[in-house]
């Protein structure tokens, strides 16, 4: 069985940092790209960033410059490294991933953690 499980979000004063992780457990035979979403009260879930296999990432306009993710290949864990929050970026914040279990892909969710930013 795969599991998804974030840690590190928390309340945080507006230009704090804050950073995520993410490690996938189970019996994974590879990781073809992890990534991190949010979903703010009353908003649809949106992309913040991903990491593919090789390293290749991309950010949501909204990050940029701001926000950095990282992946650890012999931890299956991926990281978010968020700097210069603001209120804006309050939200639940799910890791998500696509793995291969043995010979089969698919797409795995985190249970979320929670990200505030005081103004």
């Amino acid at each position: 069985q795969v599991q998804l499980v974030e840690s590190g979000g928390g309340l945080v004063p507006a230009g704090g940092s804050l950073r995520l992780s993410c490690a996938a457990s189970g019996s994974i035979s590879s990781i073809d790209a992890m990534g991190w979403y949010r979903q703010a009260p009353g908003k649809q879930r949106e992309l913040v960033a991903r990491i593919i296999r090789g390293g290749r990432t991309n950010y949501a306009d909204s990050v940029k410059g701001r926000f950095t993710i990282s992946r650890d290949n012999a931890k299956n864990t991926v990281y978010l490294q968020m700097n210069s929050l603001k209120p804006e970026d309050t939200a639940v914040y799910y890791c998500n991933a696509d793995l291969i279990i043995g010979y089969k892909g698919g797409n795995y969710w985190g249970q979320g953690t929670q990200v505030t930013i005081s103004s």
